[in-house]
């Protein structure tokens, strides 16, 4: 299941999202505190942001936490910036 995430995640970064969403519904309720609208609207804006906020939220965001979101804000940013100019 591991592998099949990082590949869907590097290729399809909404269709794994939603999988991951799918499959562990609880860490996703935990991450946004119950709430449907945040992940939905993480999902269609910045989906690998939102991947990441749910691996690293649960236990709080500290220290490298950080500097994992920043790298993920940068590649959604790029990523919509590369589609842009297409």
């Amino acid at each position: 299941m591991g592998c099949l995430f990082v590949l869907l995640a590097a290729a399809f970064p909404r269709v794994a999202a939603i999988l991951y969403w799918l499959v562990e519904p609880a860490r996703w309720s935990r991450a946004f505190d119950g709430s449907w609208l945040w992940p939905l609207l993480g999902i269609i804006v910045l989906p690998i942001t939102t991947i990441v906020w749910v691996i690293v939220s649960p236990n709080g965001v500290t220290g490298l936490d950080f500097l994992w979101l920043g790298i993920a804000v940068f590649v959604d940013a790029g990523s919509s910036a590369r589609a842009a100019r297409r």
